[in-house]
């Protein structure tokens, strides 16, 4: 299947495909070497041809899709959990991680390319898998990524300002996640109602919907007594068939939200829900997602992906707690070639909330990586609250970061989680936050302890 691309068509590499086997081409015009099947829009067509081909597996399989702007890698790892408690045989293909019953893989998207999906999803059914939880981007709805796919559920986080450099505007970014919400799609959809748009999508679907809040005792799924702090989070979960307290080792209130998603989404699909809220407490963690990076001398150091305005501002009121009467550092940076009209924004709620911003280079990709550095900062100095430093190097804002924290303060490293790679033009360097930022306070500590040698032997 050879794809119209944003800067490459599937048949530049026709001559490549022949040599690994391939026999005919599915394009929008025609191969200089193989017989094609021309139609006007291929992308359409790939995931029914990828069901047909592979057996149709998510007939055979209960996939529960997870989308939203935050909270969808977090609540498909909780989905994943909640499943394999209720004594189900789970496969998860999600943005970090590729994961079967016999294999794990890193991921490479958030979502895959349609047929790569389906491959999976046959892997998956192959090697006994029951059900598969499957994260679900707007960009992978707009591209017919999950076309051919049927869900026993759809699940809706959330929807705040992101990707608008591909949507637009809200209301094209909503209509793409409400273009999963319907009964050729799905059996049953689990709806966030504490959301404006998640609101507006459960009064709109054609699926019959089961909603979860943490506000409305009205819902299907309702969480109250909720607790959390530096050790996790805990919470009385109701549900129609009972309630039961769950405590989550995952940090954060909004994590109590992601899994109210998939508590819900096990209802939606008749699964024993109280069950599966003990399942909940066996997830130690969803990498790159608050968590956590060993250090000494009382610091809290974390590594998270909160790259946009929601996101901060679901989770830096939580840290600013964290820190108490203590410090908050945070380390930010914006992603070249995405939305450019969020990186003030996020430098402006970081430095509302934080003491010290230290702003440095992601992945700028073919943008200028110092045009990137000062759109954050401004933001940040606009909000005439914090210290903000600029240092384009990562591994020396790290150490930077580093410099500042001391007993009781909080650390964050901020926006890419657990992504490993740092792509400059065609440059690609592997980077892994959470490994640079325990070396940096590592690094910090020893010197500490070298400072304070030194000053014990003069006191001799």
């Amino acid at each position: 299947m050879a794809l119209p691309g944003h800067r490459f068509h599937g048949l530049d590499f026709d001559a490549d495909a022949a040599a690994r086997g391939a026999v005919a081409v599915l394009s929008d015009r025609p191969s200089r070497l193989l017989p094609t099947l021309i139609v006007d829009r291929p992308r359409d067509r790939v995931g029914r041809l990828a069901s047909w081909i592979y057996g149709h597996p998510s007939h055979e399989l209960q996939v529960h899709g997870v989308t939203g702007t935050n909270g969808k890698t977090s609540a498909t790892y909780l989905l994943d959990a909640a499943l394999a408690a209720t004594g189900v045989v789970t496969g998860l293909i999600g943005g970090v991680v590729v994961r079967g019953p016999e294999s794990t893989r890193p991921a490479t998207h958030t979502t895959p390319e349609a047929a790569v999906i389906h491959r999976t999803l046959a892997e998956f059914r192959d090697q006994a898998a029951r059900a598969v939880t499957l994260e679900v981007s707007s960009h992978a709805v707009s591209h017919g990524r999950v076309d051919g796919v049927r869900f026993r559920t759809v699940a809706f986080t959330n929807l705040g300002p992101d990707h608008l450099d591909f949507h637009h505007t809200m209301e094209e970014y909503f209509a793409a996640k409400a273009a999963l919400f319907t009964s050729d799609r799905a059996q049953a959809a689990a709806v966030n109602i504490d959301d404006e748009y998640g609101r507006r999508l459960a009064a709109a679907t054609d699926l019959p919907v089961w909603t979860h809040s943490t506000r409305d005792p009205g819902a299907d799924v309702y969480a109250d007594s909720i607790r959390c702090d530096v050790h996790g989070s805990t919470f009385t979960v109701h549900t129609p068939t009972g309630h039961a307290g769950v405590r989550l080792a995952l940090l954060g209130p909004h994590q109590v939200s992601n899994a109210l998603t998939a508590l819900t989404s096990i209802a939606a699909a008749g699964h024993d829900v109280l069950q599966a809220a003990a399942g909940l407490e066996t997830l130690a963690c969803v990498p790159g997602r608050l968590e956590r990076v060993e250090a000494d001398h009382g610091i809290l150091g974390l590594v998270d992906f909160m790259h946009n305005t929601s996101g901060q501002q679901e989770l830096l009121p939580f840290l600013r707690s964290l820190a108490a009467e203590r410090r908050l550092i945070l380390v930010i940076s914006a992603t070249g070639e995405r939305d450019p009209g969020k990186r003030f924004p996020i430098g402006h709620t970081a430095a509302t909330y934080a003491d010290i911003v230290v702003v440095t280079d992601d992945s700028p990709y073919n943008d200028d990586p110092r045009l990137l550095r000062e759109a954050v900062a401004e933001g940040a100095h606009a909000a005439h609250s914090a210290h903000v430093v600029v240092e384009g190097d990562r591994h020396r804002a790290f150490e930077i970061a580093a410099s500042h924290a001391g007993p009781g303060d909080v650390l964050v490293v901020a926006g890419r989680g657990s992504e490993q790679r740092l792509v400059s033009g065609d440059s690609v360097r592997m980077f892994d936050d959470r490994e640079e930022l325990e070396r940096a306070l590592q690094r910090m500590q020893r010197s500490v302890r070298r400072t304070r040698t030194g000053r014990e032997t003069r006191g001799r």
